[in-house]
């Protein structure tokens, strides 16, 4: 695997979940490839039998509000007034034989194995959250066998209770 001409990390943190998908927004996709954001929309446009749905959507106003508030954009102007292109991982891989360039290709690339790394990572994180919730119910029933152990413990560590007055010789303590 050769050096990725953007950082995986860099790319990882313009993606962005909308409408329970894993995207990328048009003007995080214009910077990677170095074109503005005009002009990728304008490529999209002209090819938009490439882009169904599940490929790419545009926000609405309520996301693109959601989009402001949660990813620390200043204010809606960073969209220049269009609403916003939100590309899925299908979408972005379609990009790359619109856009036509060799920068798209290399930037496309780069772009999957992040997506690739996202899946990884939330695949690694499922199966940690299953043996920890394992551990958990194992706990769960050893929890009982502790109480009877600790009950035990209390019990024999008590100091019995004499059952009748003691008897014997008792020094009379002075003070």
């Amino acid at each position: 695997m050769g050096r990725e001409i953007i950082p995986l990390n860099q790319i990882a943190r313009r993606i962005r979940q909308v409408r329970g998908e894993k995207v990328l927004l048009d003007y995080d996709l214009a910077a990677l490839y170095a074109v503005e954001t005009r002009a990728l929309k304008q490529a999209v446009r002209r090819n938009l039998n490439r882009f169904p749905p599940d490929f790419m959507f545009e926000l609405s106003e309520e996301e693109i509000e959601n989009v402001v508030s949660q990813f620390v954009i200043p204010n809606r102007r960073k969209f220049g007034g269009a609403k916003p292109m939100a590309f899925t991982e299908q979408g972005v891989a379609m990009l790359s034989t619109v856009l036509n360039s060799e920068r798209a290709i290399e930037v496309n690339i780069t772009i999957m194995r992040a997506f690739l790394k996202l899946r990884q990572m939330l695949e690694s994180n499922e199966d940690l959250n299953r043996k920890f919730a394992a551990v958990i119910r194992k706990l769960s029933t050893h929890d009982k066998y502790f109480k009877v152990v600790f009950d035990e413990l209390k019990r024999i560590t008590e100091q019995p209770t004499p059952s009748r007055k003691q008897i014997g010789f008792k020094a009379n303590k002075k003070s």
